[in-house]
Order: C-alpha cells, then sequence, then structure tokens
C-alpha cells in the first residue's frame, strides 16, 4: 500500500477506501493546482465515488490489473475512468506503470466497477482450480494430471498452470493475498446487491477464501485458497 507523489501527479494504492479517506484531505491539500490525483486503490465503485467527493475534479478512478511482478516491469494493465483530459494528462504515468490502459468511461466509479469484474473472474479461476485439483485427489486420481489434461487445450489459461503449480508445490509466497481477496469480494457481493444482481456465486468462491483464511492462510497467496478443500 502506497501513495506516490509528483510534480503533475499523485498515486494512491492502499488497502481500502477507508485508508484512502483516511489521507485524502492531505493529498488535496499538497496537490500542485494543475496535479491529478490518480486513485488506483481497490475500493470499488461506491468507494471511488466517496473518495471523488473529497478529491474533486481533479481525480480519476483508476485501480490496476497485475500484482508484484507486473508492477516490478511496468506491466500493469491500468483500468481508468474520468474526464477525458485528466486521462490525457495522466497517460505519461499510466504509460510507466503499465504495458496497457483501458478506458472505462467518463464516469467516477465505472473502471472500479470494471475492476470488481476482472477480480470476479480471478477469484473464481483460482478457486475452480483448487477444487479441481482436490477432487481429482479425492477420487484417486494424482492432481497434477488435472493441470496436464487442460494444458494447451481451449478449457487452458495461464493463470491455471501458475497458481495450480503453487498449489501442488504449496508454495503460497503472497502475490495477492488472501485476505485482499476476501476484501475485492465483498466489495463486489455489496456493489452487486446495489443493483439487484445474484450473488450466489460470488458467495460460495467467498466462502472457501473465508475458509482458507479461517485455517490460517490470510496473509498467504490467494492460491491457497487450495487448503480449503480435502487433501494436501
Amino acid at each position: 500500500a502506497e501513495a506516490v507523489a509528483g510534480s503533475d501527479a499523485v498515486v494512491t494504492m492502499l488497502f481500502d477506501a477507508d485508508s484512502v479517506l483516511e489521507v485524502a484531505d492531505e493529498i488535496t491539500g499538497a496537490l500542485d493546482p494543475e496535479a491529478v490525483w490518480i486513485q488506483a486503490s481497490t475500493i470499488g465503485p461506491e468507494g471511488a465515488r466517496q473518495v471523488a467527493e473529497v478529491g474533486g475534479p481533479r481525480m480519476l478512478d483508476a485501480p490496476v490489473l497485475g500484482t508484484k511482478k507486473p508492477a516490478e516491469d511496468g506491466a500493469l494493465v491500468v483500468l481508468v475512468s474520468g474526464p477525458e483530459a485528466l486521462i490525457r494528462k495522466a497517460t505519461p504515468v499510466f504509460d510507466a506503470i503499465g504495458g496497457r490502459t483501458v478506458v472505462a468511461g467518463v464516469e467516477i466509479g465505472q473502471a472500479s466497477a470494471l475492476k470488481l469484474a476482472c477480480n470476479a473472474w480471478v477469484g473464481l479461476l483460482t478457486a475452480g482450480t483448487a477444487q479441481s485439483l482436490a477432487l481429482a485427489e479425492s477420487l484417486g486420481v494424482e492432481p497434477e494430471l488435472f493441470l496436464e489434461a487442460i494444458k494447451g487445450g481451449p478449457t487452458d489459461t495461464p493463470y491455471a498452470q501458475l497458481k495450480g503449480a503453487a498449489m501442488l508445490a504449496h508454495d503460497y509466497t503472497t502475490s495477492f493475498a488472501v485476505d485482499g481477496v476476501r476484501k475485492d469480494i465483498g466489495l463486489m457481493v455489496a456493489a452487486a446487491r446495489r443493483v439487484d444482481f445474484p450473488v450466489d456465486v460470488l458467495s460460495a468462491v467467498l466462502t472457501q477464501f473465508d475458509r482458507a483464511s479461517g485455517r490460517g492462510h490470510g496473509g498467504d497467496d490467494m492460491s491457497a485458497v487450495r487448503s480449503a478443500f480435502p487433501g494436501s
């Protein structure tokens, strides 16, 4: 979690909306008159709008996709929404931290909504990989054969192979922590309920990450969701 300031922009990437709101007055007070506040924390559309009430017209809603390694390589995917003029002004910053920028719209909250949709997929894919490995093992099949079976086919994904290999090795070195996933899925459920969207699948995925956290893996990588299922 961090706030990085420059002469033209300040970037905040903190854990939740409360953390951002705690520093919002300080940030707005320190901003140069023409500077842009790039709010990159994952705080959901409602959180983004709350922060914008403090940040005012100089704030962009700009969460990112990617974890530690892409961040170190400047290869994040930036999701941004807000005034077009501010987006153009912030483009050099986006180019420095990311490999691609996806403009979600002109309204604050649209980029945060897109981030939740993307993280819903990531959470579902990781929990689903853990489930398939555990199911294979429980049914008497070597779990690594699941990854071998889907490898290179239309149902394969690099992410399943990456997280699946970590699960098999019990290597839960943190890239995106279980408790961070739990926080994000909580934001998804809250946002979905505001628009009367069904939350059955989200709730089922959240249950698995809650179980992994309860078993002592809250600070471990999200691949530790494997511990929510039977077997090794």
